[in-house]
Parts: C-alpha cells; sequence; structure tokens
C-alpha cells in the first residue's frame, strides 16, 4: 500500500521537466557532444544509458532516505517516479535537439540514418546531464 507521503503526483513529473530541460539545454548545443556521439559505437551508447539509469535510481533511491521504491506506485513492477524520470531525462534531450535543430546544425550533410544514429548517441550523452537535474528538483522540491 503507498501511503500518502510516497505519492507520486503530476507536480512531481513537472518538478523533474524543470529540472531536465535546465540541465539538457547547454549540452544540446554544444558541438563536443555531437563531435563525442559521431564517434561513439553502440556499445557506448548502452554504457552512457546505463550510466543514466544508475545515476537516476541512484539519486531517487539511494541518496534520498526517505523514499522506498518498494511502497511507491509501479508500472511492470518499476516505480512510476523512476519511469517519469527516465521518459524526462532523454525526452528533454531529444525535445530540444529537436526544437533547436541540432541534428542539421551539427550534422548537416549526413545520411538520414547517420543523422538518426547520431542524435540517438548525442541525446544519451545530453541525458547524463539532464538525469542530474531532473532528480534534484525531484527531490529537492
Amino acid at each position: 500500500m503507498v501511503g500518502r507521503t510516497d505519492r507520486y503526483a503530476v507536480a512531481d513529473t513537472a518538478q523533474q521537466v524543470v529540472g531536465g530541460f535546465l540541465l539538457a539545454g547547454p549540452f544540446v548545443v554544444t558541438e563536443e557532444v555531437w563531435t563525442l556521439a559521431g564517434n561513439m559505437r553502440w556499445w557506448h551508447t548502452l554504457i552512457t544509458v546505463g550510466i543514466v539509469f544508475t545515476i537516476g535510481y541512484g539519486a531517487l533511491y539511494e541518496a534520498d532516505d526517505d523514499r522506498d521504491p518498494d511502497r511507491e506506485a509501479e508500472v511492470a513492477g518499476v516505480p512510476v517516479r523512476f519511469v517519469s524520470l527516465m521518459i524526462v531525462s532523454f525526452g528533454s534531450v531529444a525535445l530540444l535537439a529537436v526544437a533547436f535543430t541540432a541534428p542539421e546544425t551539427f550534422l548537416a550533410g549526413s545520411p538520414p540514418r547517420e543523422m538518426a544514429v547520431t542524435t540517438l548517441k548525442a541525446v544519451s550523452v545530453g541525458a547524463i546531464f539532464s538525469v542530474v537535474g531532473a532528480a534534484t528538483a525531484d527531490s529537492v522540491f
């Protein structure tokens, strides 16, 4: 049973969005991130995604003694707060990349498939920073 203080609310997602977008923005428009992404292999991307998941889980449940993932609402056995954090972390970077036309700017002339793959890699890099902002905002406010 989920206690009143353990409930997940829309306000929690709103806090994550604010934190995620604040830290994601600078990395979406940084040429170095796009150059790194272009040089990454698939296994670098998997490691990067794993880092995002680890930071997110650690920030939500290991750094905050008041939160217990076993007492939170779940979807498919995963706490809703964590699912929301991952969607915000990757989604904020992806949305800003599209909004700022970063792929077209940094990957001009690349074939569409290469552009899409490199964009996914860049999103995974940016999500490392976005997850920190999103989790911090969720924990602080």
